[in-house]
């Protein structure tokens, strides 16, 4: 029976946060305890308390009350209490009464618990161990961050985030076209530079019609929580600077442009990743920069890392293409001219790369072309080359292709701060189909262009006839407009299908709302600039409502950008917009990858009219209805002057110079087509693409998800939490808190519980889903929470092998090799790493010859109480085992260190080395990128040489 006596030290098992707890009184069979360090007072049985008597060891160092450390030399007893003799710091002999011990004191260190009996449940020490191994697979990964997206396997978009968030502060342009996903090649982006700690703090600036779409997009995707910081926001920080209470912030260009000294405050917040968002709004000229171009312009020169995203990089023309350009590297991009000039010499190396491509056998010329542009590395080229021309291994010459067509790219002017994928060469869309519709002109709208002068006026006639005819009790446009009748009979043609329609402006959209809803039963729903972000976000979600929602929404000019409603396939252009790129973002919201129905085009327009001959310069000139027509502002530039000047005419088809100007037309989207084919644009797309490498990135990664391998370590993790989990469907399972849950609560846990799916299928199906996956936080706070914890760091067990004789004692110990906690960077070649140990009574290390898992199914448990008993009786063995098991680990780490150095020599140097030779024939190679990477370097060498090792979890057993 456990004898208990005033003054002696105990610490409680269940509540072991409360420190040293001291006895004061026992009486009825019952004990209660002071806990001086919290306070607290607790009662107890005698019989079935709780506690654990503190002692400690000659050879231990304890704490008294002033917080003096005394190494202790001698143990006595007397009555039931401890006095314990040794040296303070200055070498003094002091005496401690167990009463005047610390009570600060806590057991944490695996062997400080194990002794003080503090002892968890074997299973708990076999699932500490199976973390500590799926963390350092998770954290060692290269394809950490694109594991645990929300999103398709997509072949371009994993290629471009693979290579951009790998990079150090990166500072790129993505200009996919329309639809090709560009926000989440920019989410992918963020969430590889969050997980491996390249960045911690990101700002995402966009349009403000789009703040909750991304805010949605990047939580439901990718599982960040990102702030919204507007004008409410800020205002609750008075005094400090706003930007500063929040790691994730999203906020939008227009705050940002209408609040000077909010900008100045985010400028000095101090960012290392920044995303802007549909950056063609940013105009530029020599002379007179616009606000929000200076405001970016501001912000990008003190960060880092700089994400511009826009599908329309040329639609003002080569200067503000230029200026986006100069905002990532104002060194490289310093001249206009220089820039323009520079372009023109992509065709040659285009073509050597297409040669490459297209052509088994390589001639004598090309062969010399292609060592023109490797200066720096011939001897490699030209090995490259010998093996193209001679070798018979097909899958040699391949290879030899690849790596010569790689040191083209690196060459190409802007191949590491430009990405662009066009839809004419990655594929996924089923093709579009356009329906011209032409109406009679009312009488009305011929009249009110009679005195009109307005370009707005000729293509939106609805807003002619409002300014124009000043007639009292006049009928509003819908009334008497063909296009009305047209539109009601196309919603009853079309009944269960979801139809868009996007207008140019705000008044059209709400009249067009008001007509369905007078005329007719249709529900409806409207999307105009004139809306706030919820109610916008209201009307999309009610269109996108399958079963009760709107069949039609009714944009304006607003809904062509951002927003993704491809789960429509019937488009309305109620008008055209005189800007081809303007026309493919209207296009665009519904002709997505992943589309999967052809896009049908429903085109209404004025017989003769204004409407009439831009439907025909946009089919019959550059075909930009049927596809994508990347030459289309560029020719709109060359053209505007006539094409105005047509416009503002009643009937400009009868003008005897439209017959020339379609003519003209289609002859020079004939002869950009074949410069822009014979140039850059095929460089960009092969280095956009990735060529081969993205297809072996989708194997990877579906070969990292093991769903079954999860699945299984999952279930454990939440049971050892108390988190209850059921079946719910093939590869889904529901998980919800308990009442006997371990934490008050589970960081990423929802209370009403969460509906989880391993398929990723099903993840993109079924949006009320979570994807769980390694890199889902459940599994990472999990993971960190319970490795940050003494959870399952110490445990006895009974094991049963006829082998050994009764009475034998193994000590299994894990130790864990890691870097300085200041260099958590280097995880990526040094994660936490464990080391196993088993010592038999001989001090001989077993790991290699006993298997943990064989091992641990022979385990059987041992009831608390005994096994308090075991290790007091076999205190000095154990001490001896694990000195021994310290020094077998500490043979072994000096190779796992040896391992990541090498590893990050060979990655960092050989970056290193590419960049300086780069340099000397690519000036886009910032100078910061090479010493930043030198600093890196040494910095992560030094780290590296100091890699320390730790006991992690100790399992005695005993044979029986």
């Amino acid at each position: 029976m456990t004898t208990f006596v005033p003054g002696q030290r105990w610490i409680s098992d269940t509540e072991t946060e409360l420190g040293l707890g001291t006895i004061l009184t026992l009486e009825n069979r019952l004990v209660t305890l002071l806990f001086p360090s919290t306070g607290d007072t607790r009662i107890y049985s005698i019989h079935n308390a709780p506690l654990t008597r503190v002692v400690f060891n000659v050879g231990d160092t304890i704490e008294n009350h002033e917080g003096e450390q005394i190494e202790i030399t001698d143990v006595a007893i007397n009555n039931e209490l401890i006095t314990y003799t040794g040296h303070d710091t200055q070498g003094k002999a002091v005496e401690v009464p167990e009463s005047c011990l610390g009570n600060f004191i806590t057991f944490n260190k695996p062997q400080e618990r194990l002794l003080a009996g503090q002892i968890d449940q074997n299973q708990h020490f076999s699932l500490r161990y199976k973390t500590l191994q799926h963390n350092h697979q998770l954290l060692s990964s290269k394809l950490l961050g694109l594991v645990g997206s929300r999103t398709a396997l997509i072949p371009h978009q994993l290629h471009i985030a693979y290579e951009v968030g790998q990079r150090t502060a990166p500072r790129v342009l993505l200009a996919d076209e329309v639809g090709l996903g560009k926000t989440i090649e920019a989410g992918l982006i963020i969430y590889q530079q969050l997980l491996a700690m390249r960045a911690q703090r990101v700002l995402v600036i966009v349009p403000e019609t789009l703040q909750h779409q991304w805010l949605v997009e990047l939580l439901r995707r990718f599982n960040l929580h990102f702030s919204l910081f507007d004008l409410e926001r800020c205002q609750q920080y008075p005094d400090d600077n706003p930007f500063d209470s929040a790691q994730l912030v999203l906020t939008s260009l227009e705050f940002l442009t209408q609040h000077s000294a909010y900008h100045d405050q985010c400028c000095k917040a101090g960012w290392d990743l920044m995303i802007v968002d549909e950056a063609h709004h940013l105009t530029w000229s020599a002379e007179q920069p616009s606000v929000p171009y200076l405001c970016i312009e501001q912000l990008a020169q003190a960060t880092p890392g700089v994400l511009l995203l826009t599908a329309t990089p040329e639609q003002l023309g080569k200067e503000s293409h230029f200026a986006r350009l100069r905002l990532l590297d104002p060194e490289r991009f310093h001249s206009l001219e220089a820039f323009i000039e520079e372009e023109t010499a992509y065709a040659p190396v285009a073509k050597a790369v297409q040669n490459l491509i297209e052509f088994d056998s390589m001639s004598e010329d090309t062969a010399k072309l292609l060592l023109t542009f490797t200066s720096t590395e011939q001897h490699k080229a030209q090995d490259l080359i010998s093996i193209i021309q001679t070798s018979k291994d097909n899958d040699e010459r391949e290879q030899a292709k690849s790596v010569l067509i790689n040191i083209l790219l690196d060459r190409h002017g802007t191949s590491r701060v430009l990405f662009r994928n066009t839809r004419a060469g990655v594929h996924g869309f089923p093709g579009r189909l356009v329906q011209p519709y032409p109406q009679p002109i009312p009488e009305l709208y011929t009249l009110a262009w009679e005195d009109s002068d307005k370009l707005e006026e000729f293509l939106f006639p609805e807003i002619a006839y409002q300014q124009r005819i000043t007639i009292d009790d006049k009928d509003p446009w819908w009334r008497f407009d063909p296009r009305i009748d047209w539109l009601l009979t196309l919603l009853k043609a079309l009944k269960g299908e979801k139809i868009l329609l996007i207008c140019a402006n705000a008044t059209t959209a709400l009249d067009l709302d008001e007509a369905i809803r007078v005329r007719s039963g249709v529900p409806s729903a409207v999307f105009e600039e004139g809306m706030s972000i919820i109610e916008r976000d209201r009307a999309a979600a009610y269109f996108a409502d399958q079963e009760y929602g709107a069949q039609i929404l009714i944009c304006s000019e607003i809904g062509s950008e951002g927003r993704n409603f491809q789960f429509a396939h019937h488009l309305v252009l109620f008008d055209l917009p005189l800007n081809p790129d303007l026309l493919e973002q209207r296009i665009g919201r519904l002709d997505r990858i992943g589309q999967t129905e052809a896009i049908r085009i429903h085109v209404p327009y004025f017989e003769g009219s204004t409407q009439a001959m831009i439907y025909s310069w946009y089919h019959d000139g550059l075909n930009a209805f049927l596809d994508t027509c990347p030459a289309g502002t560029q020719l709109y530039s060359i053209f505007q002057d006539e094409i105005t000047t047509l416009c503002q005419q009643t009937n400009p088809l009868e003008d005897d110079k439209w017959p020339a100007l379609l003519k003209n037309t289609q002859q020079q989207l004939k002869q950009i087509a074949h410069n822009l084919h014979e140039g850059r644009d095929r460089l960009l797309e092969l280095n956009s693409q990735g060529n081969i490498k993205s297809f072996d990135l989708i194997n990877a990664l579906q070969n990292e998800g093991n769903a079954k391998k999860l699945r299984k370590y999952t279930e454990k993790l939440f049971s050892c939490f108390g988190i209850d989990h059921e079946d719910h469907s093939k590869d889904c399972i529901v998980i919800r808190p308990s009442e006997q849950m371990l934490v008050p609560s589970f960081p990423g846990l929802q209370e009403e519980g969460m509906t989880m799916t391993f398929n990723r299928d099903i993840a993109l199906s079924r949006e009320d889903m979570h994807f769980l996956t390694w890199e889902h936080p459940l599994v990472r706070n999990g993971m960190e929470m319970l490795l940050d914890s003494e959870f399952g760091n110490t445990t006895v067990a009974l094991l049963k092998n006829k082998a050994l004789k009764p009475g034998t004692m193994l000590v299994e110990a894990i130790y864990v090799v890691a870097p300085p906690a200041d260099h958590q960077q280097l995880q990526r070649f040094l994660p936490p790493t464990s080391i196993r140990t088993l010592i038999d009574p001989k001090g001989n290390d077993l790991n290699t010859s006993v298997n943990f898992e064989t091992l641990d199914a022979q385990l059987h448990p041992i009831k608390k109480k005994t096994s308090r008993k075991l290790i007091k009786a076999q205190h000095e063995p154990i001490m001896q085992a694990l000195k021994q098991a310290e020094n077998a680990a500490a043979q072994q780490m000096p190779a796992i260190v040896q391992s990541a150095t090498q590893a990050f020599r060979t990655t960092l140097e050989s970056d290193l080395e590419r960049l300086q030779a780069l340099k000397e024939v690519n000036p886009n190679i910032r100078e910061e990128e090479i010493t930043h990477l030198q600093q890196t370097i040494a910095s992560g060498l030094s780290g590296l040489s100091q890699a320390q090792l730790r006991l992690d979890a100790v399992r005695v057993m005993f044979a029986g």
